[in-house]
């Protein structure tokens, strides 16, 4: 993307406008959330203003209005990532109620004493104790695919975890501390070759790579609106029709269900079987706007442009004497996390944000991951559309001015 259309892009972010200690505000904690354009605000505020009436068997307007916008926005969810199937698409209010779903219900139905979870040491807490609650409720092992020191899976020990006893496979798309894009297409290949399904937390990955569920040949898919330009509080799940029918509903009351006695009640069907309660028909609609968004500007010219980033950035940070980047895979996203000697990542970011840089630092809600590496945590830069190299060379000469005042 050409200098002109990245300023037009970040005129679309009314916060990048905002000042922090008196420095302009730059923004490298997208890993964490983005930031939101404008069409997505005002789309907020259009869902308050004109479409605010409970959803589905309303008969009045504004609610077979607000209906049908929440309907078009699964469409609009659906097509983005690859399934022409409505009823496979369930809102959630993000990854990991998405991911505890999954591990809730097709435990209840797939999962015994004995069984075996598979998943990896680079995933995020959220895709490591919903499957660890599991298997404490069913007395069930969970099982770990290693690393090598690039930060990329190790596929050959991966394929000898897997036997009989495995029921699924949940694994991260992307890493939100290595940057690591997983060979998600061949895990699952790996693992349908023993007919056992695979989640991919996609979290890190939708607002970056295109993704395609039909020609991944997921079984279940996730991910946060909040991580691609939409309000925090809404996500999706996409499961095939076949698994969503065969799972036990994750939560009950209304929406969810066809009839109701107290002798017996009947559950409703796809998607509704899962979204029990008042849905969040606007975050919906804030979504599919953010989508929309995503799409005029064309994934593809996303990806290209945040790998530019992640490359001029990388190259500027190896100027930093004593730099140590953690996850250096061949394949990898919008994410640079590295430490700088001796000095704790707590101290770096306090310090860039008295500079008006924000970074993330500590564990990144993936413990596990930093244990096995041996580190007390990383200082995370991770990039967005909206991000210029002009930016990360200011970060850059702040973070050589906080490394001479710590060393």
């Amino acid at each position: 993307m050409d200098k002109i259309t990245i300023e037009k892009i970040r005129s679309e972010f009314p916060i990048l406008n905002e000042k922090i200690y008196d420095k302009p505000l730059i923004y490298f904690d997208n890993g964490a959330t983005t930031q939101k354009p404008q069409c997505v605000l005002d789309r907020i505020i259009y869902g308050y203003e004109h479409l605010n009436a409970n959803i589905h068997r309303g008969v009045h307007f504004l609610s077979q209005r607000a209906t049908e916008a929440h309907e078009n926005a699964r469409k609009t969810v659906g097509d983005f990532l690859g399934t022409d199937k409505r009823e496979e698409i369930i809102f959630t209010r993000g990854t990991t109620e998405a991911i505890n779903l999954v591990a809730f219900s097709f435990g209840e139905a797939f999962c015994n004493e004995g069984d075996e979870i598979v998943v990896s040491v680079m995933e995020h807490h959220s895709n490591i104790v919903p499957w660890q609650m599991l298997c404490e409720r069913k007395k069930m092992t969970l099982r770990v695919i290693p690393m090598n020191e690039k930060g990329e899976l190790d596929m050959d020990i991966y394929k000898s975890l897997l036997n009989e006893r495995t029921r699924i496979v949940s694994v991260t798309h992307v890493s939100n501390v290595l940057g690591t894009i997983n060979p998600v297409k061949q895990i699952i290949e790996i693992a349908h070759a023993q007919n056992i399904p695979v989640l991919i937390d996609g979290a890190q990955a939708v607002p970056h790579i295109a993704v395609d569920v039909k020609e991944l040949d997921v079984d279940f898919y996730v991910f946060s609106g909040h991580k691609i330009y939409a309000p925090t509080g809404i996500g999706a799940l996409y499961g095939k029709e076949k698994w969503l029918n065969a799972i036990p509903p994750y939560q009950g009351g209304g929406e969810m269900i066809a009839t109701v006695r107290f002798e017996k009640t009947t559950y409703n069907e796809l998607p509704f079987k899962f979204e029990a309660g008042t849905p969040d028909y606007i975050g919906s609609t804030a979504l599919a706007e953010a989508v929309r968004y995503v799409q005029e500007i064309g994934i593809e010219n996303i990806a290209a442009y945040e790998h530019e980033l992640t490359v001029y950035a990388t190259k500027r940070i190896q100027e930093i004497e004593n730099v140590r980047i953690i996850g250096q895979a061949d394949e990898k996203s919008a994410v640079v996390s590295f430490l700088v000697g001796e000095i704790h990542p707590y101290d770096i970011g306090m310090l860039l944000d008295r500079l008006g840089i924000a970074v993330r630092t500590g564990h990144h809600c993936a413990q596990p991951l930093i244990d096995s590496i041996g580190i007390p945590g990383t200082v995370r830069a991770s990039f967005s559309l909206y991000n210029t190299k002009e930016e990360i060379d200011v970060f850059i000469e702040a973070l050589k001015r906080v490394v001479m005042m710590l060393s």
